[in-house]
């Protein structure tokens, strides 16, 4: 279930909502741990039990490791946790990838091909299998207490807001209010509301928008495209990835607060930034984070020299990258920004990149990010080099006649490229005028946003989410 469908906005929302609010507090985790199996199992009901055995398998390896206080025992649990959770994100996400790449260096010795797996990947394995091992680390390490519930850790894991597609939470972030909530806040509430709907906008107004533009390119063959549409074919996936993944953190954000929730944010205008290095502070923080503090710390950091250090940043991207998906591309795309991440990190690029204007940086970092989305949008690399070729090549700007660049379109792509940097809330801030007009006037916006949506949602089929495939 999407949260961009309508059955999810005005029949599995409101009925979980009026539920949640009228039991007793004491019953409420256990109606959103009840809500979240229902919304994952709405598409795939064969894979809750996946999620029901993380479930208790990470609850009882929390539970082991409060009851050893032996380090070696502790660390053997630990060590056995990050085996079960990988073992089932790697098996059901790698392992066909695997397979394909074995039998084709066995195809050189003739030796017969081994039978792919009819397997599709779960929704949102990657997300939920961070999470619940984040929290079993954390209690590993002291950061956070063993919580004696599994239902309240079975909510954690399954929390229906950002199931899907994050932000990631950490247990410790949300331990306290997992335990206990407030009462419905009427403030919250309306926050949460107004949160949802501008997520719900750029998933459905400006995402979809841009996803048209972007798969009607990304479709033909990149001989046969010209340069000109094929800048218009990654220009539109850069804001299509954006706006539909920042969509859906906001969304989820909104979602968690008509809950009593607050979650982190997960984007800050990733667009804006004038280097790579501030590109991954800014973008799907979540993720960066988890990498940072669970992967790149632990392997040294940048204690053990510079050129450990180096190493450890481009493992870290290279394992980023194939947590995307299972494609030498993703891998690839995360080699590549490793590779520039160390780059940046060279002294005497450091000084040449102080001294030269900003907005030179800033062309520099975009132009960086857009060449990566070609290889993160291709399917193989014989396509992506054909297709950075022919942006390069400026052949010329001939546009397809069946690409469908309407004054809507247009407008769309402007609004999105002035939504992504900072303009609208520096804008907001320079207002001066009555804050209660003013909330009222941004509350009839959002409320006319919410009629288009709905109208878009209504008279399209087509309403793809990038992050389904990770």
């Amino acid at each position: 279930m999407l949260f961009s469908s309508l059955t999810f906005i005005f029949i599995f929302l409101p009925v979980v909502i009026l539920l949640y609010y009228i039991v007793k507090p004491a019953y409420r985790n256990a109606v959103l741990l009840f809500a979240s199996l229902l919304f994952y199992s709405w598409g795939e009901p064969i894979y809750v039990s996946l999620m029901l055995i993380s479930i208790i398998f990470n609850y009882f390896f929390g539970l082991y490791l409060k009851k050893f206080a032996n380090q070696r025992t502790t660390k053997l649990v630990l060590i056995l946790c990050i085996i079960f959770n990988l073992s089932f994100l790697g098996f059901y996400k790698y392992i066909n990838f695997v397979l394909v790449n074995y039998n084709l260096i066995m195809g050189f010795f003739e030796i017969p091909a081994v039978k792919l797996l009819n397997l599709t990947l779960p929704i949102g394995i990657s997300f939920y299998t961070f999470q619940a091992m984040s929290y079993v680390i954390d209690v590993y390490r002291g950061e956070t207490r063993v919580n004696k519930s599994i239902l309240n850790i079975g909510l954690y894991i399954t929390f229906f807001p950002q199931l899907i597609a994050g932000p990631i939470v950490r247990y410790h972030d949300i331990a306290t209010q997992i335990d206990s909530r407030p009462g419905f806040n009427n403030e919250k509430f309306k926050s949460g509301i107004r949160r949802f709907i501008i997520g719900l906008s750029k998933k459905v107004l400006i995402a979809n928008t841009m996803a048209e533009v972007a798969d009607g390119v990304f479709s033909s063959s990149p001989d046969w495209i010209s340069s000109g549409a094929a800048w218009i074919g990654i220009i539109a996936y850069t804001l299509q990835i954006y706006y539909d993944f920042s969509g859906y953190s906001c969304m989820a954000i909104g979602l968690a607060r008509m809950f009593g929730f607050e979650l982190l944010e997960n984007f800050n205008y990733p667009y804006i930034s004038s280097s790579i290095k501030e590109f991954w502070r800014r973008w799907h923080i979540s993720l960066s984070s988890w990498f940072r503090d669970y992967l790149y710390i632990p392997l040294g950091g940048n204690r053990s020299g510079i050129f450990r250090k180096y190493m450890n940043q481009i493992t870290v991207f290279i394992l980023c990258g194939f947590w995307h998906g299972a494609s030498w591309t993703f891998l690839f795309w995360g080699i590549y920004h490793g590779l520039f991440l160390t780059f940046e990190n060279i002294s005497f690029i450091k000084k040449v990149k102080s001294k030269i204007p900003s907005f030179v940086n800033h062309f520099y970092a975009l132009l960086v990010i857009m060449i990566g989305w070609v290889f993160f949008r291709s399917d193989n690399f014989t396509y992506s080099s054909k297709y950075l070729f022919k942006m390069f090549s400026f052949s010329g700007i001939s546009i397809p006649p069946d690409m469908d660049l309407s004054v809507k379109t247009w407008v769309i792509c402007f609004l999105a490229i002035i939504g992504a940097t900072p303009f609208l809330s520096f804008i907001h801030s320079k207002l001066r005028i009555n804050k209660s007009l003013l909330s009222l006037s941004i509350d009839l916006i959002l409320i006319l946003f919410f009629i288009l949506d709905v109208m878009m949602l209504s008279s399209s089929a087509y309403n793809p989410f990038i992050y389904f495939r990770f």
